[in-house]
């Protein structure tokens, strides 16, 4: 099984709409196919950006649906301890929670809508940065 690491602006595409590949990922998810890295700044990155107004609007769930959703990602996530933090590393410091989360895991891959962020971390610390068609193309394969 694959252990990913997932930016949220993954999580926010696949709950904006069943089409496409981030939903794709988050059903594997659900069927134990691909293993999420968390940290706890992560996951509480995960709940604040998919609670907030205009991301409900869109996604439609009522707070009790979406603490039920995130509760039972949380029971699928394998903890990460970041026991190392390299910052700066990365242009948006939001960004750096989720490369170490990657890095202290020792993920297979961080999925991510935005490549570019995280092109430091692919030379630097030898992690495989996919959208989430890759990720998937090569799940596939």
């Amino acid at each position: 099984m694959k252990r990913i690491v997932l930016d949220t602006n993954v999580l926010t595409a696949g709950l904006r709409s069943r089409n496409g590949a981030s939903f794709a990922i988050l059903r594997l998810v659900a069927a134990r196919q691909l293993r999420p890295l968390v940290t706890t700044a992560l996951f509480l990155e995960y709940e604040a950006v998919l609670a907030r107004p205009e991301q409900m609007a869109v996604h439609g769930m009522a707070a009790v649906e979406l603490d039920r959703l995130l509760a039972g990602f949380a029971a699928l996530a394998e903890p990460v301890e970041p026991h190392f933090l390299w910052r700066p590393q990365l242009a948006d410091p939001k960004d750096e929670m989720v490369l170490e989360a990657a890095v202290n895991g020792r993920a297979d891959a961080l999925v991510t809508h935005n490549r570019r962020d995280f092109s430091v971390a692919v030379g630097r610390f030898n992690v495989l940065v996919a959208t989430p068609a890759q990720l998937l193309e090569g799940f596939r394969t």
